[in-house]
C-alpha cells in the first residue's frame, strides 16, 4: 500500500482487523510496555493507545509484531523491493534479462527522494521533549527512550540526502544528567553510518547536525534498520518499499525534515561532547549499563497536528524486533550469501540475542592432501563472515559444510547443533580470536566493546553417536549434584551458588581429575550454569544462557585440554562456563504489580479480553 502517513496505515490496519484501540488512560511508565509485551507474546494486533498519561499525543506499537502483518502492510511493493535488492547485489541479472527487470529499475528511479517546498512546514507545530509520551519500558531504565527512531545525518564532506545516513539508534529523552527539553542522549556503535559522519565532523571541529524522525509511513522505520547493499540509499529504499517518494525539506536552521514524519527532533552533537546514557533494557535480555555517549543539544521539536508517537519494546527475544528481522530476511535473505563466495546460508540466532551466535553453511571444495575431509574452505568463509558488517559482532560462529548434509537448515537450532556435535573434532576445530571487539551491549567480555570470538568449523563424516540420555552409572564429582540433559550430546550442570567465580580454576581441576579417564565421547558439550532446570527446559533457554553469558577466550574449557603450536584444543568434553559473572549486566525482569494490571485488562470485559 502507498501510505501517506502513519495515520493512513493505522486506519488500514484497523479496517482489516489488525489493530485494537485502548481508550482508557495508560501509564507510560512500565504499563504501556507491559501491555505491548503481553499482546506480542500472544501474536496479537497492533495497539493504538489513545489516552497516554501526561501527554496529549496518542501512541502506537506492535505495527510489525508479526511477519504476516508486515507483509500485509507492504503487500503491493514487497516483491518488487526484494528484486531491487537482489539486483543491487547482482547487477548482471538486469543486463542478461533487461525486459524482465525493466519495471524494477523504473521503481528505483521513481523512488528517489523528493524535495518539497518550505510551505510543507505549515503542517508542523512545535512542542517540547517533555510533551512527548515519556515511555519507560523496564524498571531499571535510566529514563524514557525513543525506541522506533529514524536518525538522519549527512556527510559533512558530501552534504545532501543522497549521501545521508538513516539509522535506528536509541535515544534517551530524559533522566541522568540531561537538562530536560534541552539535551538528549544518542547511543550507537562506532561502525554505524552516523559514527562515520560524526568522526568527520569531529576532525573538522564542527557540530554534527542530527534530525530524528518518529512515525511517518511504515516504510521509513524499516528503511532505517535495513542492511542495504552499498550505494542503495535508505531514503530511496523507503520510497520503493512504501510506493511513495521520501519527501523532505530543510528548516530555517538547515536541518533536514521528513515531511511525512509525525515528529522531528533536531539538534547538534559537538565534538567529544558526551554524557552518561542508560541503563536500558536491551535485546540481549539484559540491561546495557550507563556509559558516556554523544550528547545532542536540542534545537526544535516539530510535530504534525495529528501526530501519533510510534514505539516498540525490546528485551529477551523474541520481541517485535524479531519480526523486524524476519522481514529483513524476507527482503534480503539471498543477498548476504551472494556477497561471500562459497557461503550458502547464515543465521544470526534470534533466541541467543542475535549478535552472540551465528550458524552458517558453506562449501568445502578444497582438495585435501589426505583422504580425510577437514575444514579448509569454510575457515576462509568464516573469516569473511566475521568481517562483514553487523555479523562482525558475533562471538560464536558455528560453520559447517553443505556437502556433508545438503538438507541442513541454519534455522533449525536443534538439528544444526546435532550436526555439529556429531562431527566436531575438539582437538582441531576451535579457532579463537582474542582481544578483539564485541557488541557494545554484550557485557560477557572483559570490558566495554572488548572480548573474544571463536569460530567452530566442522566438516567430515559423523564421528560419534550422541548420548540421548545419561548412562545409568554416570556421576559428576561433588559438589555438582544437579545436572540435566538439554539435547543429545549436551549436559547443563548447575554450579552451587556458594562456589565463588574466583574459584573457577578449582572447578575445572576437580572435573578434569574425576573425568579425565572417563569415556565421554557421546557427551561433547557441557554447560556450567546457575539453573540447570531452566537451561535445559528448551533450546531457546539453552542458547540464550550459553551464548549471552560467556566470553569464549575466558569461559571455554575442556577435559584434557592442550596447547600445540599456539592452537588450543581438548580431548573432550568441551565445557562452557555460562554462569552470570559479577561484571555482567542485570537480567531484565518484569514488575509484578504492573503485570497484575495487565492481567485485569485480559479478564472478561477488559480491553484485552480474548487477545491475551
Amino acid at each position: 500500500m502507498s501510505y501517506k502517513s502513519l495515520q493512513a496505515c493505522i486506519t488500514d490496519l484497523e479496517k482489516h482487523g489488525h489493530l485494537i484501540r485502548i481508550k482508557e488512560e495508560v501509564d507510560p511508565y512500565l504499563q504501556m510496555a507491559a501491555i505491548h509485551l503481553r499482546v506480542f507474546e500472544h501474536g496479537g494486533p497492533a495497539i493504538l493507545f489513545e489516552n497516554v498519561k501526561g501527554s496529549k499525543f496518542p501512541a502506537v506499537s506492535n505495527l510489525f509484531g508479526t511477519l504476516e502483518r508486515s507483509k500485509f502492510i507492504f503487500r503491493d511493493s514487497l516483491d518488487k523491493v526484494k528484486t531491487l535488492v537482489e539486483l543491487k547485489s547482482d547487477p548482471l541479472k538486469a543486463i542478461k534479462h533487461p525486459f524482465k527487470y525493466a519495471n524494477v529499475a523504473l521503481t528505483a528511479l521513481s523512488a528517489l527522494p523528493m524535495k518539497v517546498g518550505k510551505n510543507a512546514q505549515v503542517n508542523f507545530a512545535k512542542c517540547r521533549i517533555s510533551d512527548i509520551p515519556q515511555i519507560v519500558n523496564w524498571p531499571k531504565d535510566g529514563g524514557p527512550f525513543v525506541t522506533m527512531p529514524q536518525v538522519y545525518t549527512e556527510d559533512i564532506d558530501k552534504p545532501g540526502i543522497m549521501n545521508a545516513n538513516l539509522g535506528m539508534y536509541r535515544i534517551q529523552l530524559a533522566g541522568n544528567d540531561y537538562i530536560l527539553n534541552k539535551e538528549i542522549g544518542l547511543h550507537y556503535q562506532l561502525h554505524r553510518g552516523i559514527g562515520v559522519h560524526q568522526t568527520k565532523a569531529n576532525a573538522k571541529g564542527q557540530p554534527l547536525k542530527v534530525s530524528i524522525f518518529v512515525g511517518g509511513p511504515p516504510s521509513h522505520p524499516v528503511a532505517a534498520v535495513m542492511p542495504l547493499p552499498e550505494g542503495l540509499s535508505e531514503m530511496t529504499f523507503a520510497g520503493a518499499l512504501g510506493n511513495r517518494r521520501f519527501r523532505y525539506f530543510y528548516d530555517e536552521e538547515g536541518f533536514c525534515i521528513s515531511a511525512d514524519a509525525d515528529f522531528v527532533i533536531t539538534g547538534t552533537v559537538m565534538p567529544h561532547d558526551n554524557k552518561p546514557e542508560g541503563p536500558f533494557g536491551d535485546h540481549l535480555g539484559y540491561y546495557s549499563l550507563k556509559h558516556p555517549f554523544p550528547l545532542l543539544k536540542v534545537h526544535n521539536v516539530y510535530h504534525r497536528k495529528d501526530a501519533i508517537w510510534s514505539f516498540t519494546v525490546v528485551g529477551r527475544p523474541p520481541q517485535e524486533d524479531t519480526s523486524f528481522g524476519a522481514l529483513i530476511h524476507e527482503i534480503t535473505g539471498s543477498a548476504i550469501p551472494k556477497e561471500i563466495p562459497g557461503l550458502h546460508a547464515v543465521n544470526a540466532v534470534d533466541a541467543a540475542g542475535v549478535h552472540p551466535l551465528l550458524f552458517a553453511i558453506g562449501s568445502e571444495r578444497y582438495t585435501p592432501y589426505s583422504n580425510e575431509r577437514r575444514p579448509q574452505e569454510i575457515l576462509t568463509i568464516a573469516n569473511h563472515i566475521l568481517g562483514k558488517g553487523q555479523l562482525s559482532l558475533a562471538k560464536y560462529l558455528f560453520i559447517t559444510s553443505k556437502e556433508d548434509d545438503p538438507k541442513l537448515d541454519v534455522n533449525d537450532i536443534g538439528g544444526f547443533l546435532k550436526h555439529i556435535l556429531q562431527r566436531i573434532d575438539l582437538s582441531r576445530d576451535l579457532h579463537f580470536y582474542t582481544n578483539t571487539s564485541i557488541d557494545t551491549l554484550d557485557y560477557s567480555g572483559s570490558g566495554l566493546n572488548s572480548g573474544s570470538k571463536v569460530a567452530v568449523a566442522v566438516a567430515g563424516e559423523i564421528k560419534r553417536e550422541l548420548w540421548a540420555e545419561l548412562p545409568a552409572d554416570f556421576i559428576l564429582p561433588r559438589p555438582f549434584a544437579n545436572f540435566k540433559m538439554v539435547m543429545p550430546g549436551v549436559l547443563a550442570v548447575k554450579v552451587p551458588k556458594n562456589i565463588k567465580h574466583s574459584d573457577t580454576p578449582l572447578i575445572f581441576e576437580i572435573l578434569e581429575e574425576e573425568l579425565g579417564d572417563t569415556d565421554l565421547d557421546g557427551l561433547p558439550l557441557m554447560v556450567l550454569c546457575d539453573d540447570a532446570d531452566f537451561t535445559a527446559q528448551n533450546l531457546n533457554n539453552f542458547v540464550w544462557v550459553t551464548f549471552t553469558r560467556s566470553n569464549p577466550s575466558h569461559d571455554i574449557y575442556g577435559i584434557n585440554s592442550f596447547i600445540e603450536n599456539k592452537h588450543w584444543g581438548c580431548k573432550g568434553p568441551l565445557i562452557i562456563d555460562a554462569r552470570i559473572k559479577p561484571h555482567h549486566a542485570p537480567v531484565l525482569e518484569k514488575d509484578p504489580e504492573v503485570e497484575k494490571l495487565v492481567d485485569k485488562m485480559g479478564e472478561k470485559g477488559g480491553t484485552l479480553y480474548g487477545i491475551i
